[in-house]
This record gives C-alpha cells, sequence and structure tokens, in this order.
C-alpha cells in the first residue's frame, strides 16, 4: 500500500498513527527499501510489527539508504490499531523481535496524517573517513580508511560552494529516476572527530541517490589538486558526472538525522 501525502487508512479514526526513530547498521543488508529476496531494514520492521499486530504492516520511511549504509537517526511511520499499548512499549516490543543489527531508539504518537517521508523538513548525513596509518578493526565498517591526511581547509573551500538551491547532475547516479536533479543545501561542512577522523555532514531538503558519496568521493580526490575550489565549481557547474571523482563506499556513510519541526 502506498500512501500519499495527508492520506491515511483510517478514516474511522480506528488506529494510530506511531513514528518510530531507528538506527541500524547496513553491513549486512541490501538498503532500506524492501525487496524479494533480499534482507533489508524495511522488511525487518515489517515482520516485526506483523508478529506484534498478527497482520501486515506497512511501514512509511523518511528516505532511503543504500546497501551497506547506516543509520543514526532513520524515522518511519505505520498505522496501528492496537490502542492499548504505550508509545514506549513499542521500543521495548519490536527490540526483542528484530535482529541486533536494528534498534527502535525512539517512539511517539504522530498526527493522524503524518507522512515520515512527506513532511520531512530535511534530512543530515555524515560521512566518516579514517585518515589514520592504522585503522582498528572495529573501525573499518564504519568508515573509509584512505591512510593518509586530509587537509581540512582546502576541504572547506569546497563544501562552501554547496549551498541554497543547486544543480547536483554531476553528482547524481545515472540509475536516480529523479525528475528534478535539484537540491536545496543547508549546510556542509568537514569536521575532525579525534585524531584520525574526518566527518564530513551535510544537511539538504532531500538527497539524490549516491548523490553524499559522489560529493565525498570526489572532493577527497580533488582535496590534493592545486586549486581544488576552483575544480569542484567547474564540476557543479558542468552536469557531467564524467567529470567528478569516484563515489566514495557505502561503509562511511550514515543518514543521520531527519528534521520535522522549525
Amino acid at each position: 500500500m502506498m500512501l500519499k501525502k495527508n492520506e491515511s487508512p483510517d478514516e474511522g479514526g480506528s488506529t494510530r498513527n506511531i513514528l518510530l526513530k531507528v538506527s541500524y547498521t547496513g553491513t549486512e543488508f541490501c538498503g532500506w527499501q524492501k525487496q524479494d529476496n533480499f534482507r533489508t531494514v524495511q522488511g525487518e520492521i515489517e515482520k516485526a510489527l506483523e508478529r506484534i499486530h498478527h497482520k501486515p504492516v506497512c511501514v512509511f520511511g523518511s528516505g532511503r539508504t543504500d546497501s551497506g549504509v547506516h543509520a543514526a537517526g532513520q524515522y518511519c511511520n505505520f498505522y496501528s490499531d492496537i490502542k492499548s499499548m504505550e508509545p514506549g512499549n513499542y521500543i521495548s516490543a519490536l527490540n526483542s523481535l528484530l535482529p541486533k543489527d536494528v534498534r527502535i531508539t525512539g517512539c511517539r504518537i504522530a498526527d493522524k496524517n503524518f507522512h515520515a517521508r512527506f513532511d520531512a523538513k530535511s534530512r543530515t548525513y555524515r560521512y566518516f573517513i579514517h585518515t589514520g596509518k592504522n585503522p582498528l578493526p572495529m573501525e573499518l565498517p564504519f568508515t573509509w580508511a584512505i591512510y593518509k591526511p586530509l587537509n581540512l581547509s582546502k576541504l572547506n573551500d569546497m563544501a562552501s560552494l554547496l549551498h541554497g538551491e543547486m544543480d547536483f547532475t554531476a553528482f547524481a547516479s545515472s540509475k536516480d529516476q529523479s525528475i528534478s536533479k535539484s537540491r536545496y543545501i543547508y549546510n556542509a561542512v568537514f569536521f575532525p572527530q579525534g585524531e584520525n577522523v574526518v566527518v564530513f555532514e551535510i544537511t539538504a531538503n532531500a538527497f539524490l541517490w549516491r548523490m553524499v558519496r559522489s560529493l565525498t568521493g570526489t572532493m577527497v580526490e580533488l582535496e590534493s589538486a592545486p586549486d581544488p575550489k576552483m575544480v569542484f565549481q567547474e564540476i557543479l557547474g558542468s552536469s557531467d558526472r564524467a567529470k567528478a571523482g569516484a563515489t566514495a563506499p557505502p561503509q562511511g556513510l550514515f543518514l543521520w538525522d531527519v528534521s520535522y519541526f522549525n
């Protein structure tokens, strides 16, 4: 079942709209969106909800993450006809049924017509890059290890160009089916985390398929160029994916948070 904005399956008022905050390790998942014969985060949550409700329950996510991409703050909503369960009890009930690489970290009752995707104001991603020579084994599944230092000043010179309404055709996957390749960027910045990790954080109204990974891979590649900001600006204006750099690997990327309120 697909719902459009301002549509609800509950015209008689017999169900509640439940909003979940979800965290997951994407390593063993074929992304968020449910697919036949593949393990997905949406699929696991819907299986757990079906056990609780004794019937199929459809979950609506705030966005899709690719295979291998993680989430600290994914959101989804579903309609429940169980009126006796307190919102907090969904957390423990679902976590007792979900695999260990998916955790429900928050839950509340949303407005009847609320939709996790269509009502999202902005989405924030963080990409983690390990710059040390000897990353620890537990760091490798959650960072892109490049084994060399990065110049934060040069990276932020490039990131400063990412603001406002922009055409990101040069950083969209050829398989992206979005009619418009324009997105509104609220913030983009690189910052250090500890001694050996650099984080790229970007907030926008929405993102194209693999856009963050393409931006990250390109800026890291250009960081050693004589004038990376100028080259990056040329790529941005070219609308040509062939001029951008390689796509960064998925394991460093996290859907960090989704904003619904001003």
